[in-house]
């Protein structure tokens, strides 16, 4: 049985990214795959997507390839556990000088050297090779295509980018995606008719040249029982069209719903009352609330979903 590993951050899963997993599974019959940590995946870089999101889009990705296992890795050799007994070691031409300081740690410990499999850069449209940073830029898709619709995302929030790509990538297939830091326009906690209120202006903010900008806002609701979280979605296009939708809507415990009528934000609220849990720093509140049953980029994916409903309709 040879064993097969790669590793990567995996900011953006690009083609790039899918040659190196995609020889692994050639010349492996079971394959390990290292990802980054969040303290190693932010050196030296403007931006960095959570690992929770990177590993969740890598094992989707990763499921139904073959026997695979997905590790953290803090450094670039990886825990010995892991990879002592890797076989074959699947790298590019630009991380194969990696490859063979690896191979020199491992003859000094007194371990045979792993067979480095090289596989050629992934090129994007102007010959350069395809990089998460340039993705996540805006430059071009997850292939390196720049003639794709271009649409600008009116926040910085990694989740909010992520789930605005994930719609989208279903709807039009390649986009690209450009992350906009941009006011809201509305208090931290919106209330009511502040949330569409926030989306809009968050959405025509980002807009500039781009094709389309997506603003979301959460806020929070009096109704029914109680207060209500809902997320509101805007989509704005050059035409000067513009698209409205909402997620699913979640009732808050009595706890954290009196401390946001006092004037705390939910955040600060929920880590009042249940502290910093790591669920909700992954998941948000929703995802606490839930135990896990629904996380926030979903509950993101909603709200962006319902605002595009009226424009597949047209199409």
């Amino acid at each position: 049985m040879t064993k097969a590993a790669v590793a990567g951050t995996f900011d953006i899963l690009h083609d790039g990214h899918k040659a190196l997993l995609a020889r692994a599974f050639e010349v492996g019959d079971t394959v390990v795959v290292g990802i980054t940590s969040d303290r190693m995946a932010g050196e030296g870089r403007d931006v960095s997507v959570p690992l929770h999101l990177r590993r969740a889009e890598l094992e989707r990705h990763l499921s139904g390839m073959g026997d695979f296992r997905v590790f953290e890795i803090d450094d670039i050799y990886g825990p010995d556990e892991e990879m002592d007994d890797v076989d074959v070691l699947v790298v590019s031409e630009e991380t194969l000088g990696n490859g063979r300081v690896l191979n020199d740690r491992r003859v000094s410990r007194g371990l045979k050297p792993m067979e480095l499999s090289v596989v050629p850069l992934v090129r994007s449209d102007d010959g350069s090779k395809i990089s998460a940073s340039s993705i996540l830029r805006g430059e071009y898709g997850r292939s390196g295509h720049r003639s794709v619709v271009d649409i600008a995302v009116g926040s910085l929030n990694p989740v909010k980018v992520s789930a605005v790509r994930s719609v989208m990538e279903r709807v039009y297939g390649e986009v690209r995606i450009t992350a906009v830091d941009v006011p809201s326009g509305v208090p931290p906690q919106p209330f009511e008719g502040q949330t569409h209120e926030g989306s809009r202006n968050r959405a025509l903010a980002a807009l500039g040249d781009h094709d389309m900008a997506v603003g979301i806002e959460a806020g929070v609701f009096e109704m029914l029982d109680g207060l209500y979280d809902i997320q509101h979605c805007t989509i704005v296009s050059r035409d000067g069209r513009e698209t409205y939708g909402h997620g699913s809507g979640f009732r808050y415990p009595d706890r954290i719903a009196e401390l946001v009528r006092s004037g705390m934000t939910v955040g600060d609220a929920v880590h009042e009352v249940y502290g910093s849990t790591d669920i909700g720093k992954r998941q948000g509140a929703v995802g606490l609330l839930s135990k896990g049953l629904i996380d926030r980029k979903t509950l993101t994916e909603q709200s962006v979903t319902a605002a595009m409903i009226p424009r597949i309709w047209d199409e």
